[in-house]
């Protein structure tokens, strides 16, 4: 009787001492999660609602007027479609230019690999700002690139200045050093070993790529692209220097119906829109970082 008395004593305990934990836990993200219900979950769904609900000389109603609208307008959907090119070549191009990039860094053993790690890293430490008016200065009409081939004889290039493909130069360069840094922390889930072993059975670099590199990770592949579309795809600074006047990326084109037209309702439906472009592949994340939870269990 001692005995049983003495282990549903223990039981208890533990499990109010697991109560007690779990209760510590709830308290210690309630702050976090109430913030982020406040600035980003109200806000999204007070959005919505703002859309769906039109004034009314009696007083309001449900309507979809202004997704009509903007399904319907030819200008709005030469916007969207520019943001979605844009975004899918600018996605393309990073992971041409960084997946390399990061596969140096991540199995070179040499001093040169800590010197381009620094260049690879610098694009993050300047300023968007600063970064369109240099991007003007060299590849804009008269900038350092024209200035270098009259100097040689070569007649001048077509500018991108001012066309889609300057954001592309500008987001591209822009978002180097996080999606290589993602792709650097991906690839250290690779072992060494099984590389080696690979290379010493006889695997060339492509088939080492394919059959052992790129299976583990596709996940962290998964997660770059999702976060390089959200970054790029709500970009306003680089589109609105850099890009086409007509037709223009969403961010420029929100802020001007916003504060140009004076078109609220229309701007948040905008937004709306581009949130729900954006959720998709977040949601991709989401399920990306579950199933790294699952795994690791």
């Amino acid at each position: 009787m001692t005995d049983l008395s003495s282990s549903g004593t223990r039981r208890t305990g533990g499990t109010a001492h697991s109560n007690g934990r779990g209760l510590t836990g709830l308290l210690l993200v309630s702050a976090p999660v109430a913030l982020l219900g406040w600035l980003i979950i109200y806000p999204i769904f007070n959005a919505i609602a703002r859309t769906l609900v039109a004034p009314t000389e009696t007083g309001s109603e449900f309507s979809l007027d202004t997704y009509v609208r903007f399904f319907s307008d030819g200008y709005s959907l030469a916007n969207l479609w520019l943001t979605l090119w844009v975004t899918a070549v600018c996605a393309a191009l990073l992971l041409a230019i960084c997946l390399p990039l990061a596969l140096y860094l991540r199995f070179a053993k040499s001093r040169v690999a800590g010197v381009v790690q620094g260049l690879a890293l610098f694009p993050m430490f300047v300023p968007s700002v600063i970064l369109a008016y240099a991007l003007i200065r060299t590849i804009g009409p008269n900038g350092g690139v024209d200035l270098v081939l009259n100097a040689l004889g070569l007649p001048k290039i077509a500018s991108p200045y001012l066309t889609p493909w300057g954001p592309i130069i500008g987001l591209v360069w822009d978002n180097i050093p996080l999606t290589t840094l993602m792709l650097v922390a991906g690839l250290g889930a690779v072992s060494d070993n099984a590389v080696e072993a690979a290379r010493d059975a006889g695997a060339r670099p492509l088939a080492l790529l394919r059959h052992i590199i790129l299976p583990q990770i596709g996940n962290a592949m998964l997660v770059v692209l999702s976060f390089t579309v959200l970054s790029i795809f709500s970009a306003f600074t680089l589109p609105y220097v850099l890009g086409p006047a007509s037709p223009e990326m969403m961010g420029p084109f929100m802020q001007r119906t916003f504060s140009q037209v004076m078109d609220t309702r229309m701007a948040v439906t905008q937004a709306v829109i581009t949130f729900g472009i954006c959720a998709v592949f977040g949601a991709f994340y989401v399920r990306s970082i579950a199933k790294n939870r699952e795994a690791r269990r």
